[in-house]
């Protein structure tokens, strides 16, 4: 694997092994681009597109849905060789949460200081900006993007990923789901009666966006994991007004304040969201004043879109299986045994609705236990309705397998449970009306056999795995057309 060091040379890997799209003609970022992407993500070939000549502007390309439903580019964003089954990149992720701290460079070797604009300078408006759908509040700057915070008591730093609205020429959208690192920040900044110092990076390596997106303990920084997968720390240098840290090899940032005043609000929303509906209505929100630019020669914007589709919404593959990892590690520190896999489908609202759990069952309770430890651990508590627990025989991934043991082993008076009043988002079109949320509910669903008569339970079919590899052997050779499917499940008789 070669080395990657930020998103160009991330692009320079994806173009590499055939999977990188340069759209060279001009393309508007109002709609058009949002619509092409969309179109591009029901296509099971996509490669990542990238707007090198937005219409109307002199400076800035636009990299849309840089992972899209590529396990191939999400394996290139982990660092690691491209052609993994998701199952094994989820072992891997849940392998690699190490932690390097984050060093600084001097601003010589940073190249997102090759332009600072403060006071008048600053216009946002000059730089692309795409509208993904028609009934968007506005353009949105920030998707695919970082937003840095700090916990004013700690001094820790919060890496989250948190959608931006561009409202004027020097104010960009504040939202987060309450709960979240970034919005937690915020209050106790407000508390002490100060404005929140933030940076917002809008073209950034992906890993570090993957990061963003994935729950970690309020006394984490998601910066000391980037070196865990990276296999070297991220390059900071220091903002010339908060002194917060900004990537050294980041493509866009923005460095300002969000204020406490009633006074600094501004409508912001609605936007099309990753649940496939525009979520939350308009409404009055804080925003963030920018107070100075620093960004890359014709810089590169990145951006998300929000989809009803797992391979048009850019969170869901990378989301179900980053979400996966860190619920698995986050299981094992618990001290849950007998884990073989676990799994976030992406098309359960882009990998947050649903988790499925497959556990080789030890003790009576085991399944009970790692339901609710899923449901309660950093990684796996927000949003999420439904926790599916299966035995070891089952592939978490394949959810042909995964109905197939609810219809053949949960008994539905007593192996669903529900849990109300959880932590959730008021991105949830289901509760209604809208002041209802952000809580919500969540179903345990026991798809497993009961463990009293696990040795007595009916056994199941399968083929034995040595008559599997002769067949294997001999896939071709009779001229079978499609692959040669994935079996994991063998009888051992």
């Amino acid at each position: 694997m070669e080395k990657i060091r930020d998103l160009r040379d991330w692009i320079a890997a994806v173009e590499k092994i055939g999977e990188l799209c340069r759209i060279t003609a001009e393309v508007d970022p109002k709609i058009e681009m949002g619509t092409l992407n969309y179109m591009n993500g029901r296509n099971p070939k996509q490669s990542v597109l990238f707007f090198e000549n937005p219409k109307g502007f002199k400076s800035g390309k636009i990299l849309f849905n840089p992972i899209g439903s590529s396990l191939n580019r999400l394996a290139i964003t982990f660092r690691t060789d491209p052609g993994q089954k998701a199952l094994d990149l989820v072992k891997y992720i849940k392998n690699h949460f190490e932690k390097i701290p984050p060093v600084y460079v001097k601003d010589e070797d940073a190249p997102v200081l090759e332009n600072i604009l403060t006071g008048e300078e600053i216009d946002l408006n000059k730089f692309p900006v795409p509208q993904h759908w028609r009934r968007d509040g506005g353009a949105y700057i920030g998707t695919g993007d970082i937003v840095i915070t700090q916990d004013p008591d700690t001094g820790r730093y919060n890496v989250g990923t948190y959608r931006q609205m561009l409202m004027d020429k020097d104010k960009v959208g504040f939202f987060t789901s309450p709960g979240k690192g970034g919005g937690l920040d915020r209050e106790k900044w407000w508390a002490q009666g100060k404005p929140m110092p933030v940076v917002a990076v809008y073209g950034v390596d992906p890993l570090l966006t993957v990061l963003g997106s994935t729950g970690f303990g309020n006394n984490e920084s998601e910066f000391d994991y980037f070196g865990g997968f990276s296999g070297a720390p991220v390059q900071l240098v220091k903002g010339k007004i908060t002194g917060l840290p900004i990537p050294a090899r980041a493509e866009f940032v923005v460095e300002g304040y969000v204020y406490p005043d009633e006074e600094k609000r501004l409508s912001e929303g609605p936007f099309g969201e990753f649940t496939g509906y525009y979520g939350k209505p308009a409404a009055v929100s804080p925003y963030l004043e920018v107070k100075a630019v620093y960004h890359r020669n014709d810089p590169i914007f990145t951006a998300a879109m929000m989809a009803d589709k797992p391979g048009a919404c850019e969170q869901s593959l990378f989301l179900g299986t980053m979400r996966s990892g860190k619920i698995w590690k986050d299981m094992e520190a618990a001290g849950v045994p007998g884990i073989q896999g676990v799994y976030s489908p992406p098309v359960a609202a882009g990998g947050w609705g649903m988790t499925v759990v497959a556990i080789k069952q030890m003790y009576a309770g085991h399944a009970q236990q790692a339901a609710m430890v899923a449901a309660g651990c950093s990684g796996g508590g927000f949003y999420s309705k439904f926790y599916w627990i299966v035995d070891e025989d089952i592939n978490p991934t394949d959810m042909e397998e995964v109905l197939w043991a609810a219809s053949t082993r949960c008994r539905c008076a007593e192996d669903i449970q529900i849990i109300k009043n959880t932590w959730s988002t008021p991105l949830d079109p289901s509760r209604n009306p809208p002041e209802l949320r952000p809580s919500g509910s969540k179903a345990f669903i026991f798809a497993v056999k009961e463990f009293r008569y696990i040795n007595n339970y009916a056994v199941r079919s399968g083929i034995v795995k040595e008559d599997y590899e002769k067949a294997v052997s001999r896939w071709q050779e009779l001229g079978i057309p499609g692959e040669i499917p994935d079996i994991t499940y063998f009888d051992k008789c």
